[in-house]
């Protein structure tokens, strides 16, 4: 009998997140040109500055596939 079959999703914590109007639109734009998500491009830029600030390591390769 084979092993179960282990979960290979990153998992994600999910949360409801206020955010000004202008910024919102902000986002929205940036996220079509670059065929994002406003999800993922919210990801994007909270992991980028992370990284850029020390709180985060490099990215592996399946952080680059998403960016």
């Amino acid at each position: 009998m084979p092993p179960p079959a282990r979960n290979t999703m990153t998992r994600k914590k999910s949360f409801p997140l206020r955010i000004n109007e202008d910024v919102w639109q902000a986002v929205r734009r940036w996220s079509d040109d670059e065929l994002r998500s406003v999800n993922a491009q919210i990801e994007y830029v909270l992991r980028d500055a992370l990284r850029k600030a020390g709180r985060m390591k490099p990215s592996a390769r399946k952080d680059k596939l998403n960016d």
